[in-house]
């Protein structure tokens, strides 16, 4: 928002009664405060912040107001990753069938600016992040997704059993008729199983790997549906037929599946979309083709295990474009990826060096370090021959450059459109 439209703003909501400070954030503020709404990126630990808590000023972020307003059903997906793709995914199953739904959260539209115009029959499939999660109270999804939980943002929770709790306030006031959906091949979420049977919700799960009791599943190279209603799995299509490349993305695919089914959905409508979907902007959207050399969008990874699933998706040789915002991750991660699939590393931003010195342990003498996305394309496109891949999969968040991860994967698109 510019600075005019802050200031019109601003005379808005004056003129609804409310007291409005910019620019400074006096503890006096609080004198008139009975709630505070956090922006959900804002650390806990800002001065304001802290005075509030000291002050015992409830405290929530968005999702927490925009549920206490709705009585529509809730798909709350969130995860370390694949919430966009799975969020999507289900929005666009939904979609195709003929129940109502609206799609927001972090992928778009904010709940609180859809939840007033719903129907009680209207679903709301919303993405939510930890940092949300960890703002709520009364936050109540009907179907509960959780994808997988890795070790990231831990300079914003502070430890890996901050972030994980935050997290599972996904279910917290769940109950008896609600559903939860899990990722089975993940053991740390199958552990939640008797906790969440105890409370009365029904769980679903899904699986690339092995079977599931109730959920959908690969075996070999055929996707099953098997439900508590039926002794015996349903085939469904070959694996093949999901037009999302890479096993992450057979992973989203099949969590959406499976939620948009407990939700009612038909199958016809799920496979449709598996058939068709080719992707969200930034998560390993492929951009073009130069010379037989393939160039993949993968801004959206902002942290190590999400660059390791992209890398890890092709058999060509990978030209890997890495480096972001430092935060402290843990970037050995990244060696054996690296070593498997990588013929070259390009880095940049403030991770610059560690994400050379990681390149090196994994054994890459192909390694430039550069100070814009042009020049990493500039320099990728120098190392890479017939039938190689070129991938943006920082493996850091975009703070460092660029306003956002859109911001840095449009600005790389345009790069390699201008080649």
């Amino acid at each position: 928002m510019q600075r005019a439209e802050e200031l019109e703003y601003a005379d808005t909501l004056k003129a609804k009664g409310a007291h409005v400070t910019l620019g400074e954030h006096p503890f006096s503020l609080l004198d008139h405060v009975d709630l505070v709404v956090k922006n959900p990126g804002i650390r806990y630990d800002v001065p304001i912040l802290v005075e509030a808590a000291n002050r015992g000023i409830p405290m929530v972020t968005e999702i927490e107001v925009a549920g206490s307003y709705t009585k529509s059903p809730i798909i709350a997906i969130t995860g370390s990753n694949g919430k966009t793709t799975t969020t999507t995914l289900i929005g666009e199953m939904f979609s195709k069938s003929d129940l109502p739904s609206v799609v927001s959260g972090n992928i778009g539209k904010a709940m609180s600016g859809v939840v007033r115009d719903l129907s009680n029959e209207t679903w709301l499939v919303t993405e939510v992040s930890s940092f949300q999660l960890q703002g709520t109270v009364h936050f109540r999804p009907k179907i509960a997704v959780l994808l997988n939980i890795y070790p990231t943002h831990l300079d914003y929770h502070g430890s890996f059993d901050a972030y994980r709790k935050a997290k599972l306030r996904l279910f917290a006031n769940q109950g008896q008729g609600d559903v939860a959906v899990l990722n089975a091949d993940k053991d740390n979420l199958l552990a939640l199983i008797p906790m969440l049977r105890e409370k009365g919700i029904e769980v679903y799960t899904f699986s690339i790997q092995t079977p599931v009791e109730q959920g959908l599943y690969r075996d070999q190279h055929t996707i099953y549906y098997r439900s508590h209603a039926s002794a015996t799995s349903i085939e469904v299509c070959h694996a093949d037929e999901v037009a999302l490349k890479g096993e992450f993305n057979l992973e989203n695919a099949l969590a959406a599946g499976t939620a948009a089914l407990a939700a009612g959905v038909p199958l016809t409508a799920v496979v449709e979309v598996w058939r068709t979907f080719q992707g969200v902007e930034h998560r390993m959207e492929f951009v073009r083709s130069v010379q037989q050399v393939k160039f993949y969008n993968d801004s959206k990874a902002t942290n190590p295990q999400a660059a390791i699933r992209a890398i890890n998706s092709f058999s060509e040789p990978v030209i890997v474009i890495l480096g972001g915002l430092e935060r402290g991750d843990d970037l050995s991660v990244l060696e054996e990826p690296l070593r498997q699939h990588a013929k070259a590393v390009v880095v940049l931003g403030e991770s610059a060096e560690r994400m050379k010195a990681t390149a090196l342990r994994a054994g890459i003498s192909l390694i430039r370090s550069v100070s814009s996305i042009e020049e990493a394309v500039t320099e990728a496109v120098a190392f890479s021959t017939s039938n190689d891949v070129i991938l943006l999969s920082p493996a850091a968040a975009s703070w460092d450059m660029f306003p956002s991860f859109e911001v840095r994967g449009r600005i790389f698109k345009e790069a390699v459109h201008k080649l």
